[in-house]
């Protein structure tokens, strides 16, 4: 964090901040107080922004924003998203691109492959439509597989499970967590990929004991899939960010993870709400992701150059 009480440095931060908040250097002078509580409101800010990343370390600066109206309104700060995105900018703390990996599906097996049903599929309200999908996290040198079930009206992850080994195991418990957490399911779809895991004998068993429709991709295009993948994807690049020493430990921080993005993380695709409260509110909302498919390039104009920045959106 910046010692702003350093002389030396105190022109360069003053107009920095200026630039930063949205103030002449005029402004700024005017009253003595000024300067001081500008100071103040960029260190709130950044320290605001620091107690948030504790929990979502990846969440950009759109999300941010959004995230801190209830703290800038509270202390009556001025702070539009592209102030933010300056500040977030000039302390070198903007989301950077990762890398993906994926794991591959075995989709070579002797179980029956069940038809997509989603193709057209648009839910309409919570337990319509489950998708499921598989990823590892590395512990202590190795893999564990973490299956994940995901509620496609409200993008809620409603059942999880973190096994050691590759097969129908943690899928099924995953499941297993779903429904004991749902009751309400009639009607049901569960998409998944066409994975040994969800073509097995003891998870199809479940599903068609619950009168639960059952939709596989078709093709092996990551598409029929996506959300459940994407989900996948944010857990893995939001999240689960580092190795894991033991399994109680991995496990540990699963739940932990679950946790923030069911309850805090905000999506651009269900209207900046959370997955828990759109769940539990059956609210309608706007997809604002579908505005943002590409990644931005936004332009910043320093010193008479323009200079193309690139933040990374980690939607939906």
């Amino acid at each position: 964090m910046h010692e702003y009480g350093q002389d030396q440095k105190k022109p360069v931060v003053v107009e920095r901040t200026c630039r930063l908040l949205g103030y002449s250097r005029q402004a700024f002078y005017q009253k003595s107080h000024v300067t001081q509580q500008l100071f103040i409101e960029a260190e709130l800010i950044l320290q605001q922004v620091h107690k948030i990343r504790s929990r979502h370390p990846r969440v950009g600066t759109r999300k941010l924003h959004k995230m801190l109206e209830p703290f800038v309104k509270e202390h009556q700060i001025k702070l539009g998203r592209d102030a933010l995105f300056d500040l977030l900018r000039e302390f070198g703390i903007l989301v950077k691109p990762l890398r993906r990996n994926h794991y591959s599906t075995n989709s070579f097996h002797r179980f029956y492959k069940y038809p997509n049903l989603i193709k057209e599929l648009q839910p309409s309200a919570p337990n319509q439509l489950w998708v499921s999908d598989m990823t590892y996290i590395e512990v202590n040198g190795r893999f564990m597989y973490l299956s994940v079930i995901t509620d496609a009206f409200s993008h809620t992850i409603v059942g999880w499970y973190l096994s050691e080994d590759y097969s129908a195991q943690g899928t099924v418990a995953a499941l297993k967590m779903a429904l004991a957490a749902n009751k309400n399911i009639e009607g049901l779809i569960h998409h998944s990929d066409r994975g040994a895991q969800y073509c097995s004998a003891d998870y199809v068993k479940i599903l068609k004991n619950k009168n639960i429709k059952i939709s596989m991709t078709e093709n092996g295009d990551p598409y029929e899939n996506a959300l459940a993948e994407r989900i996948n994807g944010i857990l893995k690049g939001e999240y689960l960010l580092k190795q894991y020493q033991d399994n109680q430990t991995a496990k540990k921080a699963v739940a932990k993870s679950v946790v923030y993005y069911n309850t805090e993380r905000l999506h651009m695709s269900i209207g900046l709400l959370t997955p828990q409260y759109v769940h539990q509110t059956a609210i309608k909302t706007r997809n604002l992701w579908k505005k943002n498919k590409q990644q931005k390039e936004i332009k910043i104009n320093s010193k008479g150059n323009n200079n193309l920045i690139n933040e990374t959106i980690i939607s939906p």
